[in-house]
């Protein structure tokens, strides 16, 4: 019988007869606490089942349960019992689309005449629950595509038939539980008992691979984890997040407002959110000039070759809206900034000694998404970048980066950001330029990232179509993680418009172009903030930082002449003079999230002060309005300096 060499990654090898599964080679290879952990395995690179035959010298690499990619591997396996039951449900009167795990959890879209609501969770999940006690086994069969095709055919199940035909895969793999039978890559847990703890979460309607022109189907959210006490915490932050849900706070606060009218996708800032980003905006543009920047204000508009020629057209063309006719020449919206300031760099003839040239824009582009895909603040037709990019000579390019990475991190700390994950994105499938310079560019990012002592991660594949980037993912109050940050080094542009400077060598050379944004989407950032803070903004950016508001008529006049004061004085402080109850008053300033409200009485108005309470209750001393005034400059200096 042939032998064949099997081992776990760093471990010692052993020989087993050919065609051993890799379950019964872990019982030989890893202690029996640990193979109880374990759910699947990467075999020679290749996610693997537990129950796959091992033909070759394999090198196995266990994967726990409890780890990211057993939870991913479980939650997966949760979709198609969610699926399991529902047919074992409602048979033949419900059609299976996809059904993938998410970040935090998984998803199932189904074809139902009668729409899915969450009054059917309870029969489902009992029926899940009853698939779980029959331990029924997951099991991988590979078939040829056309019997694949005749199979699904067969079951009535067109959507799979579609997927099918479209894949260029051959053989395909299948999964089979008790009779059901899905199309799946895999791998997926053992059998059901494994899954201990899931929970259906609510139903959303989906349009069939996200085409508006397709059939609409209804998406059952639901999600499972390794221990109960994981999905009660997990549970209690769905409704944390609910209440800081950035469209219901921007609603109550007058932040923002969309209307159909005006078109989805499309943010109308009131008085207070358009407050709220200036003070961000002038914040942003203060901490660039310290750094060396340069403010630039571009076109919304440009002539459709310039987008050809930046390559756009060929790999962005499906997020850009149409062309329109001007004179009798193409236009389009802009998706980017960038050809823009290369086109203010080629306007003017440059030096080596002029470099490193750094230029930020607020520019606001227009990306085309689906009505589906949009979300409040998060995501967005028209959106404002807060964009930079910076020329430089290759000596300088290093140095460039740890500048950039420093004032990121500068301005996130002052957000209130000081958690991160940090990502290196590679080479995607579709892109420009040498080999030779992407290796350059990545090599580049990579021992910025190491000689900064920082710890990433690579997210292969991920690179935009020019060049690659690091990602830098924050973290909010709720522990979720938001792509914000972004670096990218691109030599393919300068080339693609021919940007030159003259060497020290009296030489012709290409500069090279470094493309970063801090918050990424203005927009994006401010839901994000909103989230993050509950509406309940720190001092030095709260569009409102004080509210005065007097307890009879008679202070009336004294407040008038307080709120002028503290309003020249740069304050940003509203008034509430209405003949109402103090508490009342307060109690609506507390909801409007207020930093502080300053109650003026008669002892207030003889010694003219105001006494200050803050949002969370507690009263400071009386002072007088210069004394406040000098009070909230110093508390906004302790953030912003």
């Amino acid at each position: 019988m042939t032998q064949i060499a099997v081992s776990v990654q760093d471990g010692e090898q052993k020989q087993f007869a050919s065609g051993i599964t890799i379950a019964e080679a872990l019982k030989d290879l890893v202690s029996n606490k640990q193979r109880k952990q374990i759910v699947a395995s990467v075999c020679n690179g290749l996610p693997s089942d537990l129950g796959t035959t091992l033909t070759t010298d394999s090198v196995l690499e266990p994967i726990l349960l409890a780890s990211e990619q057993g939870l991913d591997i479980l939650r997966h396996s949760t979709a198609h019992i969610m699926a399991l039951a529902v047919k074992n449900i409602y048979g033949n009167d419900v059609k299976v689309a996809i059904g993938p795990a998410i970040s935090d959890g998984f998803y199932y879209d189904f074809d139902k005449k009668k729409a899915f609501s969450p009054e059917d969770f309870e029969a489902i999940e009992n029926k899940m629950a009853e698939i779980v006690a029959g331990r029924l086994p997951f099991e991988r069969q590979e078939v040829t595509k056309a019997e694949a095709i005749k199979l699904f055919d067969e079951l009535g199940e067109s959507y799979k038939v579609e997927l099918l035909n479209d894949m260029e895969a051959d053989p395909v793999s299948i999964y089979k539980q008790d009779g059901f039978i899905d199309l799946c890559r895999g791998p997926h847990i053992p059998d059901s008992s494994w899954l201990k703890v899931f929970k259906l979460l609510r139903v959303a309607g989906s349009y069939w691979r996200g085409d508006e022109k397709k059939q609409m189907l209804t998406r059952i959210y639901g999600t499972a984890f390794t221990d109960k006490k994981d999905l009660k915490r997990y549970l209690n932050q769905l409704e944390e997040a609910k209440k800081r849900d950035h469209r219901k706070l921007g609603k109550e606060l007058g932040l923002f407002t969309i209307q159909d009218q005006i078109g989805p996708g499309l943010i109308l800032w009131q008085p207070k959110g358009a407050l709220l980003r200036k003070l961000i905006e002038d914040y942003w543009k203060e901490e660039h000039y310290k750094s060396g920047y340069e403010l630039l204000y571009t076109p919304h508009i440009a002539r459709q070759d310039l987008w050809k020629t930046s390559g756009h057209l060929d790999f962005y063309g499906e997020n850009m809206y149409s062309a329109m006719e001007i004179d009798e020449v193409m236009y389009q919206l802009k998706p980017m900034n960038c050809p823009f300031h290369i086109g203010v760099y080629n306007a003017t003839k440059h030096s080596y000694r002029e470099f490193p040239i750094r230029w930020c824009e607020l520019g606001t582009v227009y990306r085309y998404e689906r009505t589906g895909a949009l979300h409040g603040l998060m995501r967005v037709r028209g959106f404002t970048q807060d964009d930079a990019h910076i020329f430089c000579r290759p000596d300088q390019l290093e140095d460039e980066i740890f500048n950039i990475i420093d004032l990121n991190l500068h301005i996130l700390k002052t957000f209130g950001f000081d958690e991160y994950d940090v990502y290196l994105s590679t080479r995607p499938e579709k892109y420009v330029g040498s080999d030779e310079h992407w290796e350059l560019s990545t090599d580049a990012l990579k021992q910025a990232l190491e000689k900064k002592g920082l710890n990433y991660s690579i997210d292969p594949g991920e690179g935009v179509f020019y060049g690659p980037k690091i990602d830098i993912k924050i973290k909010d109050q709720l522990g979720r993680s938001w792509q914000c940050s972004t670096i990218q080094v691109d030599f393919n542009l300068p080339e693609r418009f021919q940007m030159t400077y003259t060497g020290e060598d009296g030489a012709e050379h290409q500069p090279i172009m470094i493309h970063r944004a801090l918050m990424g989407s203005l927009e994006r950032f401010i839901g994000i903030l909103i989230e993050h803070y509950a509406g309940a903004f720190p001092l030095w950016m709260a569009p409102e930082q004080a509210r005065i508001m007097n307890i009879t008529d008679d202070q009336g006049e004294y407040c008038e002449r307080v709120f002028n004061q503290l309003r020249k004085a740069g304050i940003r402080i509203s008034k509430d003079l209405r003949n109402e109850k103090l508490n009342y008053k307060i109690r609506e300033a507390q909801l409007k999230k207020i930093s502080y409200m300053l109650i003026v009485g008669e002892r207030e108005k003889e010694e003219g002060t105001v006494t200050v309470r803050m949002r969370n209750g507690k009263n400071l001393p009386p002072m007088r309005p210069e004394q406040f005034v000098e009070f909230i400059e110093k508390e906004c200096e302790e953030v912003t300096s």
